[in-house]
């Protein structure tokens, strides 16, 4: 544990009028990664819907696929990208020839395997690397980062390095409990973090708030951290719809209860609390990839 422990410290509603949205620092970007303890607890099918309804709310959004087993936000959006993250160690590859400006305005950097090679990088290959992807910050107001499921060093090291974490999890038992573990871990490694949740599929409010205080109260009972609940989005069969078709539910189905709870969930980002950006995106990439210090 302590080993690892200093590997990973090296490393890097319905629609209404809003207020005006909060201003960003001039120094950073905020980095907000959505993580799940398992996986089919619909991870990335939000990431992108939360992309889609902080951009009707005015923020410039981009897309991180660090899901590296199972990198699909294309297919989440029926898109095709001809180019993934790690061809940026490519020099004749820019940052625009890799980042995909998807359909519904949703902008993403396509995943793929290799960065989870990256402490094996040469000093040339982290300078490329990192002078190409710290233009990603000039871009985005909110960058999300899609890391894999549950507690492989790759995803710590996204979580870790973000200002912000999003953990999904389902109300079934399998789910919580790999939730749990990924809580765990986060308090072991960064016990002043910042991670909220996020109930997915439940039947109506009470279930949300049944689970989200059970795991908040475990949290500080055993762990000695505090964990928010973001909110929740109700089962809906218009997502699984809109999955068949490859289309974001909130761009189809609008009016739908998933779609309005990504929108409260997109309002609480950026209204419930103040937006503070801790590292940024630069922050971000450098924890990242340096791995030398």
């Amino acid at each position: 544990m302590a080993d690892q422990a200093s590997r990973l410290r090296q490393l890097v509603g319905s629609r209404v009028e809003e207020p005006a949205a909060p201003s960003m620092r001039a120094d950073g970007t905020k980095v907000i990664a959505v993580t799940s303890g398992k996986g089919g607890v619909g991870k990335t099918n939000l990431t992108v819907n939360l992309a889609l309804a902080l951009g009707m709310l005015g923020q410039r959004v981009l897309i991180v696929d660090a899901d590296l087993g199972m990198a699909n936000v294309d297919v989440v959006l029926g898109s095709r990208a001809k180019h993934a993250l790690m061809d940026l160690l490519d020099p004749a590859i820019s940052l625009e020839d890799v980042i995909v400006q998807g359909p519904y305005g949703v902008s993403y950097i396509p995943g793929g395997s290799g960065i989870e090679k990256a402490a094996t990088f040469s000093a040339a290959e982290q300078r490329l690397l990192l002078q190409k992807l710290a233009s990603c910050g000039q871009m985005a107001d909110i960058i999300l980062i899609d890391t894999g499921a549950g507690l492989g060093k790759n995803v710590m090291d996204f979580i870790l390095a973000a200002d912000e974490v999003l953990l999904v999890t389902t109300p079934e038992p399998t789910s919580l409990t790999d939730a749990y573990a990924v809580m765990k871990a986060y308090s072991v490694y960064a016990p002043d973090g910042c991670m909220k949740l996020v109930i997915n599929r439940v039947y109506e409010e009470e279930e949300s708030r049944e689970v989200a205080n059970k795991l908040a109260q475990t949290a500080e009972r055993f762990l000695h951290i505090r964990i928010d609940s973001l909110g929740y989005i109700f089962d809906d069969p218009m997502v699984r719809k809109a999955v068949r078709r490859q289309t974001p539910f909130v761009a189809a189905w609008p009016d739908s209860a998933a779609s309005r709870c990504v929108r409260a969930l997109a309002n609480g980002l950026l209204y419930g609390s103040q937006m503070q950006v801790k590292r940024g995106w630069k922050g971000f990439l450098q924890q990242i990839f340096n791995f030398s210090r």
